[in-house]
């Protein structure tokens, strides 16, 4: 999408204002020591020491870099400077000199002895314990802080069996330092029996994390300094594996490099690119551990930040503002470290049953006749689709809350046929508020202004697609979420949307701060400034000193598109930019991606990585955003689109159409039959968002999570799972019949024909052409399925058909939960059905299927009282039955290839 503009709050206006850098501090870094042999200093060291063979006994895999600064060539000098070691690499990978901002071997590294924090008092408390610590020589950040406090809290979470994790807060008691405003659990309760053990290093100061079970070093602190500056805090921590997920947003595999790489988190507008911030920012990574166990670590803390990956392996975070604030999650397997961080960051939304559905939108409808045009089209071919969308042609001006009245005059009318035909519509939203028009003639501006601060509001010049300069509301004060709320009020009057697309959100703007500048200080210049794209915070967005509700942009700036959904109205919204906390209220898409099959690729490990996040609602734009696709990669990416929690076609203006009615028969057929498929899955679906909003489960996983000790599975990212029981194996290259999958050990049936695969953990070849996407059913599973039609409220309305997928013992078991699909809340208020299958071989050759409602859980919905299973399969059936009962009562089949129908 384009880049509105703007600088701009409304209730609490984003006015230029530069604060008392003692009334807005940023946050700090934090604890160190080095590995490696120590070197013996003294106050009368010289340079000259740090040249001597002590530094060059630290192993370059443990040099900790000491001149992270990038656009410096660091020499000697500079680094000796810091006191500490300057050795050049003995590689040609090295970071010396850092122009464009590379990774590698630092030159300049930590000594052991290097100056750093004390343990000087240790007190309990009712949740853990608290330390005082101090140091007495101020390092080379302005703003050093030589007196800070760390609150040890040991919680377990009693709500949830075995979510056990702790956090640790460091801060500065002498000053209010900015913490993120989003809400936490409190816990009242210290665990008696902790799945940990901690040790504290007292001079200098370190925290060391080890799993009880296996004595597993989750956490190390000890090995480079700690900083707490005004503007820089830094610790690093030793890894126990190399195997890291999560830290989002970036374009890269699912699983991390950690040979010397950065990722800078800074919500920012650009296209998926490597080794670049993206829209959004998560401080979150998940590790395995040798022997399958999993771990995860959250540094809550909202300022931009590097991460850095070593080969050690460990990790460093840099972060310029805030404060330290932390939490280590014991699992111990991997669906367990997210259901424990979720439960810290809050569960994702449960979707409305449409949002599942395929949603079709582009840039360059150019009228409401043509948008109208596509979705009759759709129907004549008998496509599903449930959503129409729209991206900025709709507005009049592209001006928020308004539409074309020429061009899009028959809007109110596309939108009541749309709902006639049990579909929905969707509209795009910029958070930029024109501010040209005439006093009295845009709503939304002049009320902005009224309940806002009048007077030194800053604005923006925009991109010659918008004719003025806009503003931004400022989404941190309640003003403006009754402003918006208002706004949206008064234009669903006019056209009845069912959902918002947020857009532009990190805040995105035209050019770098405002039209009359930004001031010239550490704010916005901080002593360190992570790797941003553009090298300035403020570059493509506001000034960094730009005043909100809550604080300063420096700290607020990533939260932006979370406050702005959190002031969006449910049912359906999705938001490109995130930030923790994010699935509580939207759903995010994976931005402005390229009609490229590398693309198509990267678009997994996104997938899976929001899925890790709390924001299982996620997909990419299918067949691609911007360039032009071609019908054999759009063909693939509707089969992996149909796989996506969320699938939705979009392109942009001038590019040819890409809608499935677009293409040739043969490919127009098979994008219609991945879809169709999607339809009739969306029983499994609905369920598995049920799972993620009530226990904090992943939607579509990594293999790794349901088998955590196959290692081999570590790395996939070209294959996935729905839930435990469905795995999908993509084409992802062109000019392909086949595709290569990875089957973990037992079996699998191929979804379609119900032949089995036998694995002892081996990778397959597997016919894949043009019109299919292969998919197995793992043993054990029972999934509910419906006919497909061309929306899902006719879908839904179909009796189920049960296919199972049967293990060695001649057993199975799957679940289904269904409520009208629109209500909010309904397990909240206990309207809702929650039904479990389970099948058993009887004997030898009689099969007894059950289904019915658990009885801890009410089912007092009446949609609860249409459900019906009509048919069933059964895979991994050798010999003809004699005998299959459903509920008790004997059920007439048919016996044919390793399958039973009845």
């Amino acid at each position: 999408m384009l880049v509105l503009c703007g600088a701009w709050l409304l209730g609490a206006v984003l006015w230029l204002h530069t604060p008392n850098q003692q009334e807005h501090k940023p946050p700090l870094p934090g604890p160190g020591q080095t590995p490696g042999p120590k070197v013996q200093t003294s106050a009368n060291d010289t340079a000259a020491s740090f040249r001597t063979e002590t530094c060059s006994l630290i192993p370059e895999a443990w040099r900790f870099d000491c001149y992270p600064e990038r656009g410096v060539v660091v020499t000697r000098e500079l680094c000796e400077a810091r006191n500490c070691c300057f050795i050049p690499a003995s590689t040609a990978f090295s970071s010396a000199s850092r122009p464009s901002g590379k990774n590698g071997i630092p030159w300049c590294f930590y000594p052991s002895e290097f100056p750093s924090y004390s343990l000087v008092s240790l007190n309990d408390t009712l949740l853990g314990q608290k330390a005082t610590l101090m140091k007495e020589v101020k390092t080379y950040y302005p703003g050093d802080i030589l007196t800070i406090e760390v609150e040890m809290r040991y919680e377990t979470d009693k709500r949830l069996l075995n979510h056990k994790f702790f956090s640790i807060k460091i801060t500065d008691p002498s000053s209010s330092r900015f913490e993120v405003p989003i809400s936490v659990p409190t816990v009242t309760n210290k665990t008696e029996s902790p799945d940990y053990i901690i040790e504290l290093s007292k001079q200098p100061f370190g925290l060391v994390v080890k799993r009880r079970s296996t004595g597993a070093v989750l956490l190390n602190t000890t090995v480079a300094p700690l900083f707490y500056a005004d503007q820089f805090l830094q610790f690093s921590t030793s890894l126990p594996t190399q195997f890291i997920y999560g830290l989002g947003e970036h374009r890269s595999t699912f699983l991390h490099d950690v040979h010397w790489n950065t990722l800078t988190m800074w919500a920012r507008d650009v296209p998926p690119t490597e080794q670049t911030n993206l829209y959004g920012a998560h401080p979150f990574y998940l590790a395995m551990e040798d022997g399958g166990n999993a771990h995860g670590f959250f540094l809550l803390n909202s300022n931009a930040m590097d991460v850095a990956l070593q080969p050690t392996p460990a990790l460093t975070w840099r972060t310029i503002g805030g404060i330290l604030d932390f939490y280590i999650f014991l699992g111990p397997d991997p669906g367990s470290v997210v259901q424990q961080y979720v439960d810290v960051v809050g569960y994702p939304a449960m979707p409305v049953y449409w949002a599942l559905g395929y949603h079709l939108c582009r840039w360059g409808y150019y009228t409401s006749n043509s948008t109208w045009e596509v979705v009759k089209s759709m129907r004549n071919y008998g496509i599903p689709q449930d959503v129409q969308w729209n991206d900025i042609d709709y507005m009049d001006k592209f001006m928020d809350f308004t539409y074309e009245s020429k061009k899009f005059d028959t809007l109110p009318e596309l939108v009541r046929d749309l709902h006639a035909h049990n579909q929905r519509y969707v509209m795009i939203l910029d958070p930029g508020i024109s501010s040209t028009q005439p006093e009295g003639s845009y709503w939304p501006f002049d009320e902005g202004v009224k309940r806002g601060s009048p007077g030194s509001a800053v604005w923006n010049p925009v991109d010659s697609v918008w004719p003025g300069l806009t503003a931004y509301p400022d989404f941190s004060d309640e003003v403006t979420h009754e402003w918006w709320y208002d706004n949206l009020q008064m234009f669903h009057d006019k056209v009845a949307f069912d959902g918002l697309w947020i857009d532009m959100n990190e805040p995105s703007n035209f050019l770098d701060g405002s039209t009359s500048g930004c001031p010239t200080n550490n704010l916005e210049n901080p002593p360190y400034t992570p790797g941003v794209l553009g090298g300035l915070l403020r570059a493509k967005t506001l000034c960094a000193t730009a005043q909100q509700k809550q604080s300063i942009h420096y700290n607020m700036h990533s939260l932006y598109g979370l406050m702005e959904a959190k002031a969006s109205a449910r049912p359906f919204v999705i938001s490109r930019s995130t930030f923790p906390s994010q699935g509580m209220y939207s759903g995010h898409w994976l931005g402005d991606n390229r009609s490229q099959w590398k693309d198509l690729y990267t678009s997994i490990a996104g997938m899976l990585t929001f899925n890790l996040l709390g924001i299982p609602l996620v997909g990419a734009d299918v067949c691609g955003f911007s360039e032009e696709t071609q019908e054999e990669l759009c063909v693939r990416w509707t089969q992996l689109g149909a796989f996506y929690p969320f699938t939705r076609n979009h392109n942009a203006i001038s590019m040819k159409p890409q809608d499935p009615t677009a293409f040739s028969p043969l490919a127009r057929t098979a994008m219609k039959e991945a879809l169709l498929l999607r339809y009739s899955l969306f029983p499994v679906l609905y369920t598995l968002f049920h799972h993620a909003h009530v226990h904090g489960h992943t939607v579509a996983r990594p293999i790794m999570f349901e088998f955590p000790k196959d290692v081999k599975a570590y790395g996939i990212d070209k294959q996935f799972m729905w839930g435990k029981s469905l795995l999908v194996t993509p084409v992802l290259d062109p000019g392909v019949v086949y595709v290569d999958g990875y089957f973990p050990e037992g079996l699998w049936y191929d979804y379609y024909t119900g032949d089995c695969v036998t694995s002892k953990g081996e990778e397959l070849q597997l016919n894949a052409p043009l019109d299919k996407i292969n998919l197995h059913l793992r043993e054990g599973s029972i999934i509910p399925t419906q006919a497909p039609n061309l929306t899902l409220w006719v879908s839904t309305g179909q009796p189920l058909h049960l296919v199972s997928a049967l293990s060695q013992d001649g057993s199975a078991s799957g679940d289904l939960f269904w409520d009208d699909g629109e209500t909010i809340d309904t397990y909240e208020t206990n309207q809702y059905a929650y039904i479990i299958f389970s099948i058993a071989q009887v004997l030898t050759f009689i099969y007894f299927v059950e289904y019915s409602n658990l009885p801890c859980v009410l089912s007092n919905h009446i949609e609860a009282s249409y459900i019906t299973v009509e048919s069933a399969s059964f895979y991994g059936v050798t010999e003809k039955p004699s005998r299959v009962l459903v509920n008790s009562q004997d059920a007439p089949f048919t016996y044919r290839n390793n399958q039973v129908r009845f």
